[in-house]
């Protein structure tokens, strides 16, 4: 199983008036962390959606456990724990700079055509993806 590490620094925009950052931004940084992944493996997003697949989110599930502020160094880790053709699954953990985890989150991906349908991704992705997934029960 590969976990991929990224860095987030927390910006004012995304704190509360309490200076305690907004749970809706651990979404966009678990997103960021998901992206990064599938840079790492050779594949964007952008490419995915030119050659006519669509990774769109079915579930996203986050559990705080501590509060990030504004200027944290954090690290977002994200690991592909479940590949069908159709179906992606990953898990996160959001540290913070001693490495003590912030956050846990999980997103179920479905793959859909240029009608929105649901379709299977390309043997080639598949395979490409494959060595790094860790497979655990839903």
């Amino acid at each position: 199983m590969q976990i991929c590490k990224s860095s987030v620094i927390v910006r004012y925009a995304e704190t509360d008036a309490q200076g305690i950052v907004h749970h809706a931004n651990y979404l966009i940084w678990l997103e960021e962390g998901r992206s990064e992944f599938l840079r790492r493996h050779g594949l964007c997003y952008s490419d995915l959606e030119k050659a006519g697949y669509y990774v769109v989110v079915a579930e996203a599930e986050v559990r705080y456990r501590s509060p990030a502020f504004y200027e944290n160094r954090l690290t977002v880790e994200t690991r592909l724990v479940r590949l069908r053709r159709k179906l992606l699954e990953f898990r996160y953990r959001v540290l913070d700079s001693g490495g003590e985890p912030l956050a846990e989150g999980r997103t179920v991906h479905m793959v859909l055509n240029c009608e929105r349908r649901p379709t299977g991704l390309p043997r080639e992705i598949v395979e490409r993806l494959q060595s790094s997934v860790a497979e655990q029960p839903a």
